[in-house]
């Protein structure tokens, strides 16, 4: 049987925006759960603070999922910002870079043990941005590509719209610049490929996915595209 599957959204979605990629994955025979967030639940993390009540959340999922189906693993999918704070929960070292928990209760993550799989859709593994930046330097420092042997580590970057200064690019390059310092690249509209992709990872790009569910057009989750990166799970 596949083993239980959570889903992580991406910064300051809601787990409603998941329902089809969580129904598409039960129909493959995963049993799936997306940690239950809404868009207020990451209003305490805005301007580059704590991830900490996400983690918080994520946890508490992966813990009830692993418990009722009786299984010492989960697969763990991480969409957009999703990916990195995923990266944090796999860690045992202390994330106490913003001062709202201390080395005495880090012990909340060390999650690595418990995932078989974690598979980022769309992630920015890296940024130039002034607000995301210290948690991933954190991130990075500490955990640089894919870091823990015992997980296997599935990046996937969408490559749907090149980066320019002129209309209907000029969000995308404006979104790669921050990200990567540079505009003039590939990406899924939001994050560049390059920032997707981690270094010993399995790293898949996949042609015409765009970053996010609210868009018209495929993205990570649409069913044809689930196809090209659901057999990495476990």
């Amino acid at each position: 049987m596949p083993l239980p599957t959570v889903i992580l959204p991406g910064y300051f979605a809601g787990a409603i925006e998941y329902r089809s990629l969580e129904e598409s994955l039960k129909q493959l025979g995963f049993p799936t759960v997306t940690v239950p967030l809404r868009q207020r639940d990451w209003l305490p993390t805005v301007g580059g603070r704590s991830m900490v009540p996400i983690l918080r959340k994520l946890d508490r999922t992966v813990k009830q999922l692993i418990e009722e189906y009786n299984t010492a693993q989960v697969n763990l999918i991480g969409h957009s910002a999703g990916g990195w704070i995923a990266r944090i929960y796999l860690g045992e070292m202390p994330y106490t870079i913003h001062g709202d928990v201390t080395e005495s209760t880090h012990s909340l993550w060390h999650a690595h043990p418990y995932i078989s799989t974690l598979v980022s859709l769309g992630t920015p593994h890296v940024s130039q941005e002034r607000w995301t930046k210290r948690n991933l330097d954190f991130v990075n420092l500490n955990y640089p590509g894919a870091f823990y042997p015992t997980v296997k580590y599935v990046c996937v970057a969408g490559k749907a719209i090149y980066g320019k200064r002129s209309l209907g690019s000029w969000l995308a390059y404006s979104s790669y610049q921050l990200t990567c310092s540079e505009g003039n690249c590939w990406g899924d509209g939001i994050t560049p490929i390059p920032a997707a992709l981690l270094q010993g990872a399995t790293n898949l790009t996949l042609e015409g996915v765009l970053h996010s569910p609210r868009r018209e057009g495929m993205w990570y989750g649409s069913p044809q595209v689930l196809q090209s990166w659901v057999e990495h799970l476990t």
